[in-house]
């Protein structure tokens, strides 16, 4: 099985988690800016975040040949913060780098007026920079915040078809299909969609312009998500063309429309800026 895996966050993974994903056939993945889990204290602490998403994991990750991508954003949650508000202006010194697929996690947390405006001028940079858009729709009132989301791609002048929408469900994939937008669905243990719900929704709208993602934060997750969709599918009668489509061919596709993906081998220095992923000597040589 080959996988992209579209939406990530190895950040909050450790290494066992990459050989595990890279045994069973993911060789690419993006990884899009979240919330820490706790408040950042300012603009600082994304610098340091951003850098570390265009350096460290994409070393990391290689070590594993896997190929990293990320998109980069002020996240809806932290748009609420106001120690936090000139990360939308840091934006475009990282948008243009290599690596930088798109812009995101960008949208709705709670719907205020601060993540209004922090929403519509990302998207602009998306424009400007000739970037796709990853959305994150509420966890809460997800219907409402999936309509009033298209809303705003719509008056972005974002062609909905450089936008995935994402975090859907069975009550929201309707509107974000008939909009032209990609549909994106985070397959988890416990919360947002499991394999056979996703199975479900696959069979009734079908492979095109869908994006399947494990997410896999710090909470209650599972890298290996798309790999076990993938098996549920072929379960469920699917070919092998069908999980090929959804789980490669599309990430391909959608993130491929800015220009920067790179998927043949990474390379794999032993070092980054002087540090490795190895901590000791390894077993048999002598040291500890």
């Amino acid at each position: 099985m080959r996988i992209f895996d579209p939406h990530v966050h190895m950040t909050s993974r450790t290494t066992d988690d990459y050989e595990s994903m890279a045994a069973v056939g993911v060789t690419a993945l993006v990884e899009p800016a979240f919330w820490l889990g706790q408040p950042r204290t300012g603009v600082g602490s994304f610098v340091d975040y951003f850098d570390s998403l265009i350096g460290w994991e994409r070393f990391r990750a290689a070590q594993f040949g896997i190929r990293h991508h990320c998109a980069l954003a002020l996240n809806p949650k932290e748009a609420n913060d106001p120690r936090c508000a000139e990360v939308v202006d840091l934006l475009p010194r990282y948008l243009a780098k290599d690596g930088v697929v798109a812009v995101g996690e960008v949208g709705y947390d709670s719907m205020t007026p601060e993540e209004d405006d922090a929403f519509a001028r990302q998207l602009e940079l998306a424009v400007a920079h000739d970037l796709p858009a990853l959305v994150h729709t509420p966890h809460r009132d997800k219907h409402a915040g999936t309509l009033r989301t298209l809303d705003v791609v719509r008056e972005s002048g974002l062609p909905p078809e450089r936008v995935v929408v994402d975090h859907l469900n069975e009550v929201t994939v309707r509107a974000v299909k008939d909009s032209g937008c990609w549909a994106g669905f985070s397959i988890y243990p416990d919360t947002k969609m499991d394999e056979r719900r996703m199975v479900a929704i696959l069979r009734e709208y079908g492979t095109e312009r869908v994006l399947v993602n494990s997410a896999a934060d710090w909470g209650r997750s599972d890298p290996l998500k798309t790999y076990r969709t993938g098996r549920a599918m072929l379960d469920a009668g699917f070919d092998q063309s069908d999980v090929d489509a959804v789980l490669w061919h599309n990430p391909v596709a959608f993130y491929g429309q800015s220009g920067r993906l790179v998927l043949d081998g990474p390379e794999a220095p032993s070092t980054f800026a002087g540090n490795s992923i190895l901590r000791g000597t390894p077993a048999g040589g002598g040291g500890s």
